[in-house]
C-alpha cells in the first residue's frame, strides 16, 4: 500500500477534501495536529469578546476537562465520519445547537474556523517533520469551508489567501488584554499539562508552553517574557518528536480520537451528550 502521504498526492483538494483531512489528521500528523488545534484554542482567548463568553459559561472554569473533551469529541465526530453521515450530521446538529444559544458574532466565529485552519498548516511548518503540500493545505482548507456553510457562516473568504488576510486583520484589530483571557489560558495550560506531568510539576511546565507563544498572543494573555534558552529547549523538543516521528513512519491503523479512552465518559458518549446546555437542561 501506498504511504498516505504519497496517496493524498493523487487526491483532489475540491472533492476529496474530507479524505484528505481525515489521512492528515489519523495517519500522517495525528500528534502535530492534535497539538496545534490545542494551541489554536489559545489563540481564541486572546479576544476578549470570546473568552468572556468562556468565563461567563463557567464551563473553562468549572469543568475543563469536559469542555475540551467535548469540543474534541465533536470534531473528530465529524472528521473521521464524514459531514454527510449520521453520525456527523449529528455532531453538526449538537455544534449549531450549542452555539446559537450564546450571542456569538459572524466575525468571531469565522476567526475561530480560520484559526483550525492556519494554526494546523503553521504549526507543521514549524515543527513537523515535514511542511504540508499545496495539497494538503487546500484539503484542510476546502474541508473547514464546507464545515463554515454547515454552521450558516456569512462571507466566508474563499480561497486559502483571503482567509490568511482576514486571520491575521483580525487579530491585529482583536487582539488585547482582558482579565477573562488569562483567566481561560491559566485554566486550560493547567489541563494541557494535567496530559503530560503530576500536578506538583505544573510550575516547571508553565515557560515551555509559553515559550511557544508569540508575543501578540503572549502580551494579549498578559504573560511573561520568556527566557531564550527555555524557548531553545522547547523547540529542540519538538525537533526531536519530529525526528522520530520521520523514522518511524505513519502509522497503518488510524489514530481515532472518538476512540480514545477518557477521564470525562468513563463508559463512553452519545453526541447529543456533549457540549452545554440551556438552564434546567441536562444532557446526562
Amino acid at each position: 500500500m501506498k504511504p498516505f502521504s504519497t496517496q493524498i498526492q493523487s487526491l483532489d483538494p475540491d472533492t476529496d477534501h474530507e479524505r484528505i483531512s481525515f489521512l492528515l489528521s489519523c495517519h500522517v500528523f495525528p500528534w502535530d495536529l492534535e497539538r496545534s488545534l490545542e494551541f489554536a484554542l489559545f489563540r481564541t482567548f486572546a479576544v476578549p469578546s470570546i473568552s468572556g463568553l468562556l468565563a461567563e459559561t463557567g464551563e473553562f472554569t468549572q469543568r475543563p476537562r469536559k469542555r475540551y473533551d467535548d469540543t474534541e469529541l465533536i470534531l473528530f465526530e465529524i472528521l473521521e465520519h464524514g459531514m454527510n453521515s449520521l453520525r456527523g450530521r449529528q455532531a453538526i446538529r449538537r455544534m449549531n445547537s450549542m452555539h446559537g444559544r450564546f450571542d456569538i458574532s459572524n466575525e468571531d466565529f469565522l476567526y475561530v474556523l480560520s484559526t483550525f485552519i492556519f494554526e494546523p498548516i503553521r504549526w507543521v511548518e514549524k515543527y513537523a517533520y515535514r511542511p504540508m503540500s499545496e495539497i494538503e493545505k487546500q484539503g484542510i482548507f476546502r474541508n473547514y469551508l464546507e464545515l463554515g456553510r454547515r454552521m450558516n457562516l456569512k462571507d466566508v473568504p474563499q480561497t486559502l489567501a483571503a482567509f490568511e488576510e482576514y486571520n491575521v486583520r483580525y487579530e491585529r484589530e482583536h487582539f488585547r488584554f482582558a482579565p477573562s483571557n488569562r483567566l481561560i489560558a491559566d485554566k486550560t495550560i493547567d489541563l494541557m499539562l494535567g496530559f503530560y506531568v503530576p500536578k506538583w510539576l505544573y510550575g516547571l511546565g508553565r515557560p515551555f508552553i509559553f515559550a511557544l507563544l508569540d508575543d501578540p498572543l503572549r502580551e494579549a494573555l498578559h504573560i511573561r517574557k520568556v527566557s531564550g534558552l527555555r524557548k531553545w529547549v522547547a523547540r529542540k523538543g519538538l525537533a526531536l518528536h519530529a525526528f522520530f516521528h520521520r523514522i518511524s513512519g505513519e502509522p497503518e491503523k488510524p489514530v481515532l480520537g472518538t476512540s480514545r479512552k477518557r477521564p470525562t465518559y468513563p463508559e463512553g458518549y452519545r453526541i447529543e451528550e456533549l457540549g452545554t446546555f440551556s438552564s434546567g437542561c441536562s444532557g446526562r
